[in-house]
Formats: C-alpha cells, structure tokens, sequence
C-alpha cells in the first residue's frame, strides 16, 4: 500500500475500524450506499456485505481498477470520478429512495465534500464519515466553545451530527501526522422548521461569522446594515448586544435573521447580499 493518490488520502488498515464504520450506518439491507474515497477496499469490503448495492467514488484511475477487479459488479458498482462531481440525487433516482454514505475524506478537500453533501440533503439519509480529528471537533461543536464556527452552524441547519471515535495514525498507510475522527451525520434540515429561506440564510452565516474576534453587531455593520437597525434586531432577537456568532445557536441565529429580514416597521428587508 504505498501508493498514495493526488488527494493525500491515507489508506485504513485498521480492519475492526473498517466492521465499526460499516456497523454505524445501521442496518442498510435493501439500501444503496455511497462510498467517497474507498482506495483499497478496506471499508468497501465491509459495506458491500452490508448493502444490497454499494456506488463506490474513486477518483484515482488505478485505485478504481483494483477495486473492479475486487468485487462482483452486481453487487459493487466503481464509478471513477471525483466526488466533487457525482450525481448523489441521480444515484437516489436509481435506487428509489435516499441514499446512505460513508468514505474515508481525503484531508484536502473535506469541506468542500461536506458541503457538497449538505446541497444533496435531499438525496441523502445518513452519512458515517472519517475526517480529520480537528475537522470533526469542528463539526460537531457546541455553541460557545473554542471550535464552534460557520462549518458547525451551516451544517448543523442540515441536521445533527455526533462524533463517534478516534482513531491514531497508525491505523493508516502511510500513517498521516493527525489523528482521524468517524462521525455520523443524520440528514434533516431545519430551515423550514426555524423559518428561513435557506439560500438567504446560508449567506447571513458567512457574514455574521465573516470575522471570529469581532462581535455579531460589527459584523453585521460591516455587511453593510445600518448600526441602528443592527442594534433593535438584535435586541428584538433576546440577544446581548456585544454577542459574538460564536456563541450562539443556530435558533438563535435564524431569530436574528428573521428580525433583520423582515423587521418591524421597516419598509423592505434589511437583509444584504
């Protein structure tokens, strides 16, 4: 196992953390999963004794044929692809009804796999994925501690998530410099149920988390809203006024964006672009 793809992704070697990945899936008889980063088969393995029918995601050529000439096509089927690109919805077309996922991720290009499956929360049901151990306390952060930021919040809209276990690099080949974290991500948006429209929320995230150190209110100013309207949003929100994102919630956040989108007595939404 020495070869290692463009991505930088550290093979599983580990074969009972490989049965604990599959396991924590839940029962996916009759279910179609998705594998992101499958490499050597060592998870994919797992899942296809588990599934009725397992689409495995590999972008490395070489890696993909190993994998064809490893496992029943009837069963396995090896889509050579980056994930970046893959069709999750098509894929829930075809196995009539959402999809499960799991994968290994490869470290340089985690959040833009997360929230490529955040935009695909139709399509998908449950994902059991492997990450970074400090991507993973990032995602699964409470508000108000050290690692709770826009990454946290933005798919914490997208349903919860929960860590599941550690693992220490030698359970890798080539052994990474960071531990890696498994944690489950169960698939329920939120936006409809705190009343926002999503596209304009997810925007009203990047900008009250656009500077960590500085509070709510100045980075709502400097997204361009009026410091008086800032102010009587924010305190019809039940907010502190020298709040930081930080250190709320996501009900809380979506009750301030309500008040800055449709405020009282205001004309037209204060909400920016």
């Amino acid at each position: 196992m020495k070869k290692r793809p463009k991505l930088g992704q550290n093979f599983l070697t580990d074969a009972r953390a490989a049965q604990r990945i599959a396991a924590a899936l839940g029962d996916v008889a009759g279910r179609t999963v998705v594998e992101i980063g499958p490499g050597h088969g060592a998870i994919t393995g797992e899942l296809a004794a588990r599934a009725d029918r397992l689409v495995a995601v590999e972008l490395d050529g070489e890696l993909a044929a190993e994998l064809r000439a490893r496992f029943d096509p009837a069963r396995v089927e090896i889509v050579e692809q980056d994930v970046l690109r893959f069709d999750f919805a098509a894929a829930a077309g075809a196995a009539g009804g959402r999809l499960c996922v799991a994968g290994n991720l490869p470290y340089s290009i985690t959040s833009p796999i997360l929230l490529k499956l955040a935009a695909n929360h139709a399509a998908i049901e449950l994902a059991v994925l492997m990450v970074q151990r400090e991507v993973a306390e990032r995602v699964t952060a409470r508000p108000g501690s050290r690692d709770y930021g826009l990454l946290t919040a933005t798919m914490a809209m997208y349903g919860e998530t929960e860590p599941l276990f550690t693992l220490p690099p030698e359970a890798f080949s080539p052994p990474p410099k960071v531990h890696s974290t498994v944690f489950r991500w169960r698939f329920a948006p939120r936006f409809a149920g705190l009343k926002v429209e999503e596209e304009a929320f997810l925007i009203f995230l990047r900008k009250v988390f656009a500077q960590k150190r500085k509070t709510l209110a100045n980075n709502l100013r400097a997204a361009g809203i009026e410091p008086q309207a800032v102010a009587m949003a924010i305190e019809r929100a039940g907010i502190e006024a020298q709040a930081r994102a930080e250190t709320l919630s996501v009900e809380k956040l979506a009750a301030l964006w309500r008040e800055i989108a449709s405020p009282q007595g205001a004309e037209a939404p204060l909400i920016m672009g």
